[in-house]
Order: structure tokens, then C-alpha cells, then sequence
């Protein structure tokens, strides 16, 4: 560092005392730190609860330091440190299939596969999603038709590599969230994101059913009941609650004269959906599916793959998962990297401690920070994220976090160019979170801002301010990086 100045002890609104560790002139001039220090007091004043920060380097140096080490909710921040052991797992270009297998023979003259088949699956959070980059169960259909098989018999059997072929909504997850869109069941057996999406029009007459125009995944709508009716006019409100035996009926009115009305719900059976599904691709495809029955879990001996499809790699998934904070898709990455439904949060637990050293301060209960019970210090942040892309073939890692602009950033546009920073939000009733990388001319920060309390909204608004105060003059964040720590590709979401 150029220069070392020390910046006076701030007396925190709550009666607590906390110092504010150097910044070098490397990453702040005078103007810039007087503006932080303006900064923390007005924040400090207007949202109460607890904050704890951390500024440093990619060398790890702590450059300005607030209760850094108060173990705090971190919510979706955790996605960072899954992807990052995930990552260790797997690769960046590892893939989750899903399969059609078979222990048995085809009969060639009737195209009937005589034996036991099952659909084996990885819970790819990419599987049947319309709009998007992934696979399709329409795809394994054809690739099976492809094979010769013209007839399937028999009830559809699930299995899975990483535990029951079930899916279930966490039980680390408050019972506050089940049933909302970005808390849907998770596990092996997951296809739209285990949401359903449809669309109805008005019915020909006043009195008459609305009509579905489109419905994902395909084949769902055979499981939707409809007891809404047509009415005159242009209003009118459509809801879908949910049948005991997995299906979904549709209350409510439409206007005559209303264009088309959008409905999404979680599944909460998607093992029924699944079949829903798997009989519609099986149909496109030309295949006759023969006493179909139920889903039935259990294992299978192992045999021939029949058909198979592929997810995208693994870091253009965690891009999209980190983009969005995709709950599920969050759980799902884990439980493909552990290869297991239950030892994911400890495996990312203990990752992020070998990363940071002892003094890191974490413990995960589950993989997308949805749960309340997550906890971690802002310094095992700074410190994981300054120490993880240093490590042999995780350069491009901070790459992998949404740009400002975008996603869950997009917010974070005005007063910086786009690329600046990547990071990633964390969002609760009581948690407002911010953790990633910002490029300066001089370098790379790593920041993290963790608030706890009830003021969440003004707490994200002061942590758009800072990220703005610090990137003013930021430059393009894989630029920086291939200055400073060479051999980064272009940012794999442009």
C-alpha cells in the first residue's frame, strides 16, 4: 500500500463500538472514505438492527471492517459458497442426465420392450423448462423411439442416484414459505422447476368454462379441473388450488371480452406431474404406453440405458441459478455435487471452513439460504471469496455471480457500467445481504454487507449506495481480473 491512514472508531446507533480497519489509497482516495464514513452514519441511523461488513482484497487483506466477525443470516449469499463447492465437485463442465433404463430385451418385430423400465433421474433443475436452455422429456421420448421402442408396459418406476426418487418441501424451510413459487418441493424428481405454468382464455359464451390456451409442462393439463365460468365484461379473477390427488382446479371468473390470463402454482405432487409429462412426450413420440398406473418409487437393478438427455455444463447452470436465485435449483446443484439428498449442507460447511482456514465462522443447513437457521460471519465471506478463485482453475469463478444489471442486481445499473460487479443478493423478512467482486483500475474488491433486521429495504438501498460509491470509476470486473490475476476467459454471460 501506498499509503496506511487509520479512520477514527465509529460509534454504532446501538451502543457498540467498532473500528474501521485502513483503507489503502489503492482502493480509496481521501474523498472516497470520507464519503463512506458519511455513509455508515446516515445508514446506521436510519435502519437500526445489526450490520456487519467487510472490505478486503483478493490477497485477502481486510481494508475496512465492521463486527466482521458477527455470525449473521446470510439467505441467498449462500448460493456463492454452494456454487463454489459444487464447482470443486463437479467441474465447470460437468452435466446431470436423465434417463430411460431397462433390464430386459426389445421384441424387434413389435417394437415392445418386454422387461422392467424405469426413468432415472438426476434432478436436473434444468429438465423441461419452455424459454430456456435444458432438456425435454418430448427429447428422451424421441431419442427412445429412436432406439426401436414403439411400446412401453407397465407403471412408470422412478429412481435416483442420490437417494429416494421422491421430492419434498425442506424441512429447514419455514413452514411460512411452502406453497410460494421460489419454495417449491425439491429432489431427484423435478421438471419445470416443479411449477406449473397455464394460460386460459374466456369461453365462447357467457356460462360457459374458460378455455386452456397453453399449458407447461405439457400434459398437465390433464390434471386441471375447471369449475371457473365465462362473464360478461372484461374483469373478472382466476385462482388454482390445489386437489388431494395431485391435480389442480380452477376457480373463479373470466370476461367475455378479457384476453388471456397467466397461472403458475407450485407442484406439490410432482411425482404425478412427472407422469403427466412423461405421457405426453411418450405419446408425441409415437409410443403407446401400455397400463401405465401410477408412479411407483423404488430402485432398479442396474441395466441398459435406453435414452438418455444431458443438462447444460455446470457453470452456465450456477450462472442462471445465481442470475435468478433459484431456490430449487440452488438445492439441486448440491445434491448432484454431494450425491446425496442429506450431507450437502454439511459437505458446503466444511468446503468453506478449509477454504477460509480456522478462524471462518459458517454452518449451512441447507444450500440456497432460504432457511433461517444458515449462519456465517461477513469476514469468512470476504476471505472464501478473495481465497477460492485463486485456487487452480477457478480464475473466471466471480464471473459465475450475477452483473450489475442483471438478475437479482438489476437494480444496481445507474452510477456504473455493467460488468463492474458481480455479487450476489441475499433477501429475507429480516435479512438484506450483499457478497461479491468489484472492479477498480487498481484492483479487485471483495465486499460483504450482511444486515439483520427490520429495516430491509433501506438496507438494501444503502448497500446499492456503497457498491455505487466504491465503483464510480469501477472498470469491467474480467478485465480487472485478467490484470490482476491473469488467464481469465470473457465473462461466460456476455
Amino acid at each position: 500500500m501506498r499509503r496506511c491512514l487509520v479512520v477514527a472508531l465509529l460509534l454504532i446507533s446501538w451502543g457498540v463500538a467498532d473500528s474501521l480497519r485502513p483503507l489503502s489509497a489503492q482502493t480509496l482516495e481521501p474523498e472516497g472514505r470520507s464519503s463512506l464514513e458519511d455513509w455508515y452514519r446516515r445508514t446506521a441511523s436510519r435502519t437500526g438492527g445489526q450490520w456487519g461488513i467487510a472490505i478486503g482484497t483478493l490477497d485477502g487483506r481486510i481494508l475496512w471492517s465492521l463486527s466482521p466477525e458477527l455470525e449473521l443470516i446470510p439467505a441467498s449469499t449462500a448460493k456463492v459458497f454452494t456454487t463454489g463447492f459444487s464447482r470443486a465437485r463437479l467441474g465447470g463442465d460437468s452435466r446431470v442426465s436423465t434417463r430411460v433404463v431397462g433390464d430386459g430385451a426389445l421384441d424387434r418385430s413389435s417394437g415392445r420392450w418386454r422387461g422392467v423400465w424405469a426413468l432415472d433421474l438426476g434432478g436436473d433443475p434444468t429438465l423441461e423448462r419452455p424459454g430456456r436452455n435444458g432438456p425435454t422429456l418430448r427429447e428422451l421420448a424421441r431419442r427412445l423411439r429412436q432406439r426401436g421402442v414403439r411400446a412401453l408396459e407397465g407403471p412408470l418406476v422412478l429412481t435416483s442416484r442420490t437417494g429416494p426418487a421422491a421430492s419434498r418441501y425442506p424441512a429447514v424451510w419455514s413452514a411460512d414459505f411452502a406453497g410460494q413459487l421460489y419454495a417449491p418441493p425439491v429432489g431427484p424428481v423435478t421438471l419445470h422447476e416443479n411449477t406449473i405454468s397455464l394460460t386460459f382464455g374466456p369461453g365462447r359464451d357467457i356460462g360457459s368454462p374458460p378455455v386452456l390456451v397453453r399449458a407447461f409442462p405439457e400434459g398437465v393439463g390433464g390434471l386441471v379441473r375447471i369449475v371457473a365460468t365465462t362473464v360478461d365484461g372484461a374483469g373478472g379473477r382466476l385462482s388454482l388450488q390445489p386437489n388431494l390427488d395431485g391435480g389442480w382446479t380452477v376457480v373463479g371468473t373470466i370476461g367475455l371480452y378479457r384476453r388471456s390470463l397467466g397461472l403458475s402454482a407450485v407442484a406439490h405432487d410432482p411425482s404425478r406431474l412427472l407422469a403427466a409429462a412423461w405421457g405426453a412426450a411418450l405419446q408425441r413420440a409415437g409410443i403407446r404406453w401400455i397400463d401405465p398406473g401410477g408412479p411407483v418409487t423404488q430402485s432398479l437393478p442396474a441395466g441398459t440405458v435406453l435414452a438418455q438427455v444431458e443438462s447444460a455444463p455446470f457453470d452456465s447452470v450456477a450462472i442462471e441459478v445465481n442470475r435468478r436465485s433459484l431456490n430449487i435449483g440452488a438445492e439441486l446443484m448440491l445434491q448432484w455435487a454431494a450425491g446425496s439428498q442429506t450431507l450437502g449442507p454439511q459437505l458446503v460447511t466444511e468446503h468453506v471452513r478449509q477454504v477460509v482456514g480456522p478462524s471462518a465462522r459458517v454452518r449451512f443447513v441447507d444450500g440456497s439460504g432460504l432457511s433461517m437457521l444458515d449462519r456465517m460471519s461477513p469476514l469468512t465471506q470476504v476471505l472464501y471469496l478473495a481465497r477460492y478463485p485463486r485456487l487452480p482453475g477457478n480464475e473466471s469463478f466471480p464471473l459465475l455471480l450475477p452483473a450489475n444489471g442483471t438478475g437479482t442486481l438489476r437494480r444496481l445499473r445507474r452510477g456504473m457500467g455493467r460488468g463492474v460487479v458481480h455479487a450476489k443478493t441475499g433477501t429475507l423478512d429480516q435479512v438484506a445481504a450483499l457478497a461479491g467482486y468489484l472492479g477498480r483500475r487498481d484492483g479487485v474488491l471483495v465486499v460483504s454487507l450482511m444486515y439483520n433486521g427490520p429495516r430491509i429495504h433501506a438496507a438494501r438501498a444503502a448497500e446499492w449506495e456503497l457498491f455505487r460509491l466504491l465503483g464510480a470509476e469501477g472498470v469491467n470486473l474480467g478485465g480487472a481480473l485478467e490484470t490482476h490475476m491473469g488467464g481469465v476467459s470473457a465473462n461466460p454471460e456476455e
